[in-house]
C-alpha cells in the first residue's frame, strides 16, 4: 500500500526502442528503467517488462483505502529518446562464414539447441561433381585464333557478280511463264467447263405438286393423283411381293407417303403360304397398267383372260414349289393423273431399311410408241438395296440411275446408260434426300442432291441405235433373229422422247439378276423353280432386318 506521496514521486517509464544500448553507456546509472534489461541466461520469473509499472505500483485504478481512483499526474515530463544504436547480427547457427562482431546473446531454444536467426541465410550445400562455385571474376574477351584453313574473304572469285548468266534470266521469265499459263489454262477450263453443263433453259409449267398432306382415301380415291397398282405376278422381274391396295401397305401421315411392306403369313398363316392355299386378289389392276408384260397378252387394253389369272392370282402347292407370295407391299403411279416429255422431276425420300428390300423412283412410257419394254425406254430415277452397308453388291449407302432400252425384248443395253452415287460415312435410309430428273432435247441428267453428285448425265449427241452398238444378227434360242432398228424414224432422243409417268414402289427380291446369286448370304438363286419358296422359308433370317416398328423397312416419301 502507498501514500499519496509517493504516487507524486512515481515517474512513467521513458519509451523503449530497439537497439537501445543506453545501459551500456551507464551501468552504475540509476535510473534503470531508462534501458532495456537483457534476458539472456535470465530465468523466466526475473524478466522485467519494460511497459510494466515500477513495483511501488500495482494498480492505477482504485485506492484501497478510500476507495476512490488517484488522479493522474498534472503533467508528463519529457525524455528524449536515446540515440538508437545498431547492434551487429550474430553469426547463424547454419554456417554463415561472417564471424560476431557484436556480444550479443546467442538464441538458444529450452532443449539447448541453437536457433536459426530469422533472416539468415540457409548453408552453402557442398561442391558435387555436377556443381562448381559460381565465379565473381568477369570473364575477359579473348580473341579467337584465325584459322589457317580460311582464304582471305577479299581473294575469293565470283564470277557471277561480274559476269551475269544469260540463261539465268531466260529460267527466271521462263519460270514464271509457264505458270501463269498454267492459271489461266486452269481458268479457262474452269469457264468452259462451267459453260458446258448442260442446264434446262426453257420456263418450267407446274405438272403436279404433291405433298401428302391429304389424307389416304383423298390420296388414292378417284380424285387423288395417285393410283395403287395391284398384281403378284412380279412384274416381269420374278418380284416375291404382291402390290396390294390396302392402307396397311401404302398411307399418308403427318405430310409423309408410306410405302410399307407387310408378311402375307399374318393374314393367311405360313402353312397355307406353302401348300393347299388359293389367293385372288379382287381388285387386280393388271389390265389396266400393263397389258403386255406376260407373253401370250396382246398390247392393248382388252382383257386378257391368260395374263390376268398369272397376275392377279396364285395356288400354293408343296409338290411343285409353287407358293403364295410371301409378302404384301404397294406400287403406285401417276398413270391417270400426270405425265412429261422433257422437264424436270423431284422426289424427296428415305430409303427402307432391311434385306432384300428393293426401292425405287422410275417412269414408264404412257403409250408404247416403239414396241413392248424395253423398246420404248424406261427412265430409273432412283434405284437401290435395302442391305446393309456391309452388302458386297452396292446396298443402303448406294442409289443408282440408269436407262433401260433395246431392240428386243431380251436385249436390254441398260449397262451403256447407267450410274450411282454413294455415302461414304452414312448411307440412304438415315435422313431423306433428293432424287431429281433433267430431261430435255438434247440431254438427260439424273442425281441426288447437287448436280455434283450426279448418277448418270447423258448427252443425245447420236442414235440410241448407235450407241448400243448392237450386232446385226443374234440369237434367240436356235433362230437367228435380223435385229432392226425400232428408232429408224426418230431422233437423238428416241426412244426418250415421248410421255413419261411416274412410278414410286417397294419390291422385294427377284429374279432378274438386281440381287447377285451368291452375295450377301442370298437365300435363293434366280434360275432355281423355287426361288420364292426358298425366300419364304428363310423369313426367320431376312425379316429381322427390317426392325419392329415398321417405319424402318418403310419407303417415306
Amino acid at each position: 500500500m502507498s501514500t499519496s506521496s509517493d504516487k507524486d514521486d512515481i515517474k512513467p517509464p521513458p519509451p523503449f526502442y530497439l537497439g537501445d544500448k543506453s545501459h551500456q553507456r551507464n551501468q552504475s546509472s540509476t535510473a534503470g528503467n531508462h534501458s532495456r534489461p537483457s534476458t539472456a541466461g535470465t530465468p523466466t520469473s526475473s524478466i522485467v517488462n519494460p511497459f510494466s509499472p515500477p513495483a511501488s505500483v500495482r494498480s492505477f485504478s482504485v485506492d484501497p483505502a478510500s476507495g476512490n481512483t488517484p488522479p493522474m499526474p498534472t503533467s508528463i515530463p519529457q525524455y528524449e529518446a536515446p540515440e538508437p544504436i545498431l547492434r551487429p547480427r550474430k553469426s547463424s547457427y547454419y554456417g554463415s562464414s561472417r564471424p560476431p562482431t557484436g556480444d550479443g546473446p546467442s538464441r538458444i531454444s529450452s532443449a539447448g539447441t541453437p536457433l536459426r536467426e530469422t533472416f539468415a541465410a540457409p548453408p552453402s550445400r557442398p561442391m558435387t561433381a555436377f556443381s562448381t562455385s559460381p565465379s565473381l571474376v568477369p570473364l575477359k574477351n579473348k580473341s579467337l585464333m584465325r584459322s589457317t584453313m580460311l582464304e582471305d574473304p577479299t581473294t575469293l572469285e565470283k564470277p557471277w557478280v561480274t559476269t551475269k548468266d544469260p540463261y539465268a534470266r531466260i529460267a527466271y521469265f521462263l519460270t514464271y511463264s509457264v505458270a501463269f499459263l498454267g492459271i489461266a489454262a486452269s481458268a479457262l477450263r474452269i469457264y468452259f467447263g462451267y459453260k458446258s453443263v448442260p442446264l434446262i433453259t426453257a420456263n418450267l409449267c407446274m405438272v403436279l405438286d404433291e405433298d401428302f398432306t391429304s389424307d389416304t382415301d383423298t390420296t388414292f380415291g378417284p380424285n387423288g393423283n395417285w393410283f395403287r397398282e395391284v398384281q403378284l405376278g412380279g412384274f416381269g422381274n420374278g418380284e416375291f411381293e404382291m402390290t396390294t391396295s390396302s392402307s396397311s401397305n401404302s398411307y399418308t401421315s403427318d405430310g409423309y407417303l408410306y410405302l410399307t411392306p407387310t408378311l402375307t403369313s399374318d393374314i393367311i398363316g405360313m402353312d397355307s403360304i406353302l401348300n393347299g392355299y388359293t389367293y385372288n386378289l379382287t381388285d387386280c389392276t393388271y389390265n389396266q397398267t400393263n397389258p403386255e408384260a406376260l407373253p401370250g397378252s396382246s398390247n392393248s387394253t382388252s382383257f386378257d383372260a391368260a395374263a390376268y389369272y398369272q397376275s392377279c392370282g396364285a395356288v400354293s402347292n408343296s409338290s411343285t414349289g409353287a407358293v403364295i407370295n410371301p409378302v404384301q407391299s404397294a406400287r403406285i403411279t401417276t398413270r391417270q393423273s400426270a405425265s412429261i416429255k422433257y422437264g424436270k422431276v423431284e422426289v424427296r425420300a428415305k430409303l427402307p431399311r432391311g434385306d432384300w428390300l428393293w426401292p425405287a423412283i422410275w417412269m414408264l412410257p404412257v403409250n408404247n410408241t416403239y414396241g413392248p419394254w424395253p423398246m420404248s425406254g424406261e427412265i430409273d430415277i432412283m434405284e437401290s438395296r435395302g442391305n446393309s452397308r456391309s452388302y458386297p453388291d452396292q446396298g443402303i449407302d448406294y442409289v443408282r440411275g440408269s436407262l433401260n432400252w433395246g431392240p428386243l425384248s431380251f436385249l436390254n443395253a441398260v449397262s451403256k446408260t447407267f450410274g450411282w452415287w454413294t455415302q461414304r460415312r452414312t448411307d440412304y435410309g438415315e435422313s431423306f434426300h433428293t432424287y431429281t430428273l433433267e430431261w430435255t432435247e438434247q440431254f438427260l441428267r439424273i442425281y441426288v442432291d447437287s448436280r455434283l453428285h450426279y448418277m448418270l448425265e447423258l448427252s443425245f449427241n447420236e442414235p440410241f441405235f448407235t450407241r448400243g452398238d448392237f450386232p446385226s444378227v443374234v440369237q434367240n434360242g436356235t433362230q437367228p433373229i435380223v435385229l432392226q432398228n425400232p428408232w429408224v424414224n426418230g431422233t437423238n432422243a428416241t426412244p426418250f422422247d415421248q410421255e413419261f409417268y411416274l412410278i414410286i414402289n417397294l419390291a422385294i427380291g427377284g429374279t432378274n439378276g438386281w440381287f447377285p446369286d451368291n452375295a450377301g448370304d442370298k437365300p435363293w438363286l434366280d434360275n432355281s423353280n423355287t426361288a420364292m419358296r426358298d425366300f419364304a422359308l428363310a423369313q426367320d433370317q431376312w425379316y429381322p432386318t427390317w426392325g419392329s416398328n415398321g417405319e424402318s423397312s418403310s419407303f417415306m416419301v
